[in-house]
């Protein structure tokens, strides 16, 4: 079914029709995770839309990664398939979004918190590999800065 979603309290108020039971928070959280954005309709009103994920977006998703690890990323640790990612107060959530989006194969998932990143590699001793390349990424970025 297809339908246009003016607010979140709307897509909410549907969710529970069918059943799902979610928060504001939860609800505004999931929008961003896949990639929602407020559009202006041809009647003039905001509503949201889902971009179509091509290897065009994944390709632009890598290199906003590569940027924000120059601008954000301060360390990187490892320990069997966990990388530990330090970033700047208030950045951890931002630069764990853009892993995310990278699209990268190895990583399982990523938790967030003020400061700092858990990166969770498939491979049961990856996590070294993690950290070196988010370290190449934020220093192959700041090569080209100048």
């Amino acid at each position: 079914m297809r339908r246009s979603i003016r607010s979140q309290t709307e897509l909410a108020d549907l969710l529970a029709d069918e059943g799902f039971a979610v928060t504001q928070g939860t609800l505004s959280r999931d929008l961003v995770t896949v990639g929602a954005i407020r559009l202006r309709a041809a009647s003039g009103e905001l509503v949201y839309a889902v971009q179509d994920v091509e290897a065009a977006d994944i390709g632009r998703a890598r290199a906003r990664l590569a940027r924000l690890a120059a601008e954000l990323l301060l360390s990187a640790e490892a320990s069997a398939n966990l990388a530990v990612l330090k970033t700047p107060p208030g950045a951890a959530q931002f630069l764990a979004s853009a892993i995310d989006r990278a699209s990268w194969d190895s990583v399982l998932g990523t938790i967030a918190g003020d400061d700092s990143i858990l990166l969770v590699s498939r491979d049961p001793l990856g996590g070294a590999a993690l950290a070196e390349e988010m370290l190449m990424l934020g220093a192959g970025g700041k090569e080209n800065e100048g």
